[in-house]
């Protein structure tokens, strides 16, 4: 697989809680033409704090922002901690509300605390959530293998997190010698920290250092999960040399040493 226009590598972003920190954050994400994805609760649990904002005022930075917002629970509960039934109005009392006020449809989520379990990731499945963002720092840039389980690469707090950088800038899969699979950065955290740890210019030189990279794809996280659906419904002939895509969405792909694109509902010979 490779990502539009057929670059090799993505960078995406994800953040909790619906705070004040992401109005700032949003403005240098949008400077270094970066995309994010924002977790956001129903706007009546914990309003001011860490900062979190009450429904206008979230509705006022979010509704037209140019990023993706995601699930994160209505009252961001454990989901491993209470009965299955109350674990399911969570997540639709959630998703009714954000679909309603933003007039869009949500499929994407970030676990609560990073909570969860087989059950959980089951019932996310059942309610037509495609992916959901775990805090487990995977430190590599696989794609997941599975996206209701989705491991993030580190947390912007992590010493790791510019050494991961310098690799994803100067590297690229097709130097890998067996494993050539495209990458993905995932970074994730809560917009506040920035404020409580008085360090902005982190995430500041970040997105400079990898903003404007030409084998980079900067999108969302919901972005990217529809992008891989459809490139994981590509139809191949036996010998892999005819591709059908029966999608809408154009797919990149590489084989035999040529990278084609295959539109939705066209065969491409190899």
């Amino acid at each position: 697989m490779r990502f539009p226009e057929g670059k090799c590598k993505a960078l995406t972003f994800s953040y909790d809680d619906g705070v004040e920190a992401d109005k700032r954050l949003i403005e240098i994400f949008d400077r270094y033409n970066l995309k994010a994805t924002f977790n956001l609760n129903n706007p009546f649990y914990g309003v001011g704090k860490h900062g979190t904002m009450d429904e206008e005022r979230a509705y006022s930075v979010y509704a037209n922002c140019g990023h993706e917002i995601a699930l994160h629970g209505d009252r961001h509960v454990f989901l491993t901690r209470v009965p299955l039934t109350e674990a399911v109005c969570e997540i639709l009392d959630n998703r009714r509300y954000l679909e309603d006020k933003y007039k869009r449809i949500v499929r994407g989520m970030a676990y609560a605390y990073g909570d969860y379990n087989d059950g959980v990731a089951e019932m996310l499945g059942k309610l037509g959530v495609t992916y959901a963002r775990t805090t487990q720092s995977s430190h590599s840039f696989s794609l997941p293998e599975n996206w209701l389980r989705l491991k993030p690469t580190c947390h912007h707090t992590e010493c790791e997190l510019f050494t991961l950088l310098d690799k994803f800038v100067s590297a690229s899969p097709e130097q890998e010698f067996k494993k050539r699979e495209a990458w993905l950065f995932y970074v994730w955290g809560h917009s506040f920290e920035f404020d409580d740890n008085n360090d902005w210019e982190r995430i500041e030189e970040f997105a400079k250092r990898a903003s404007g990279r030409k084998d980079v794809w900067y999108a969302t996280n919901g972005q990217i999960r529809e992008y891989v659906r459809a490139y994981e419904n590509l139809v191949f002939s036996a010998d892999g040399g005819i591709i059908y895509n029966p999608l809408h969405m154009p797919v990149w792909i590489e084989t035999r040493g040529k990278i084609y694109k295959v539109n939705g509902g066209e065969t491409v010979k190899c």
